[in-house]
């Protein structure tokens, strides 16, 4: 096979990804821009491809100065403006591109849509709104568990976390970086679900997490691995990097208790490993407590 097919046969991989992908060179001009690339921005391959980016999508790239310009990999939320105008929130992660040498020859950025950050940046409303809508879907499917849980169906648990961060980020670099935050930790927490649970947000830093777990030790030792899940998750804002923590409640129901009070159990016992400092899981009172071995 010729390196004309080869390198043919690469780019149509390449155009089968659901993500935007893009190639620069070391003069971070376009090397290539995939299908979604297209579609994501309203920009033509043919009209970036040996030129450098727009100034309407500068900031794809824009991170990726000083001494991140050395770094292997690199993500965080950018803004870019669609070529309608349109402002599009997306997670951006470049990775340095270097020959079998280990000399570097450009980079590479994939890019997909942050879900619900092009709203929440431009009006508040609009975050009360999408919260009023996660709270109402998880308390029909909180009903329904509980229900299912009363029939002897199933076991009910929850998990009450709470991003340590949240406040403080959302004070000091803004809206935008907030939201961006809460999305990231909801795609890493959502890594570590069993096929049968749902994660959904519940207070503006705030998710709670219906499982099914068979008792409560079981219960507790999934919220110890979601704690230690989320210390991975790698958010970053304009090429500074931010922790991300949780801070997690587990409450197994009860038999005859009530939703209102398992719920008011996995909060109180969120809370407290607030007050712990934070990283830190709680089982609720009401159940036998499973501490890490």
């Amino acid at each position: 096979m010729s390196q004309a097919d080869r390198s043919e046969l690469f780019e149509a991989a390449l155009d089968t990804l659901a993500e935007g992908f893009a190639v620069f060179d070391l003069d971070l001009r376009v090397a290539f821009w995939n299908r979604e690339a297209v579609s994501l921005t309203g920009y033509a391959a043919v009209q970036l491809v040996g030129r450098p980016l727009p100034e309407a999508l500068q900031a794809l790239i824009a991170p990726v100065s000083g001494e991140a310009q050395d770094e292997p990999s690199h993500s965080g939320v950018v803004h870019l403006r669609h070529q309608d105008l349109k402002d599009v929130a997306v997670m951006a992660q470049t990775r340095l591109l270097r020959d079998s040498l280990g000399r570097r020859m450009g980079m590479a950025v994939g890019f997909h849509l942050t879900r619900g950050l092009d709203a929440l940046a431009h009006d508040d409303r609009n975050l009360n709104e999408q919260l009023r809508h996660s709270r109402a879907d998880l308390e029909e499917r909180l009903e329904g568990a509980m229900e299912s849980f009363r029939r002897g169906t199933d076991q009910l648990g929850l998990l009450w976390i709470s991003v340590d961060q949240g406040e403080q980020v959302k004070h000091t670099h803004g809206e935008q970086a907030f939201t961006g935050m809460l999305d990231v930790t909801e795609r890493i927490l959502a890594l570590g679900l069993h096929p049968n649970e749902f994660i959904g947000r519940w207070e503006e830093s705030e998710f709670l997490i219906i499982s099914h777990e068979r008792t409560a030790e079981q219960l507790a030792s999934h919220a110890f691995t979601l704690v230690g899940l989320a210390r991975t998750a790698d958010f970053r804002w304009w090429g500074d990097r931010i922790s991300v923590t949780v801070s997690i409640g587990d409450a197994q129901a009860l038999p005859g208790e009530e939703l209102a009070q398992l719920l008011d159990r996995a909060k109180h016992a969120m809370q407290a490993s607030r007050h712990a400092g934070g990283n830190h899981v709680t089982h609720a009172r009401g159940g036998a407590p499973c501490l890490p071995s």
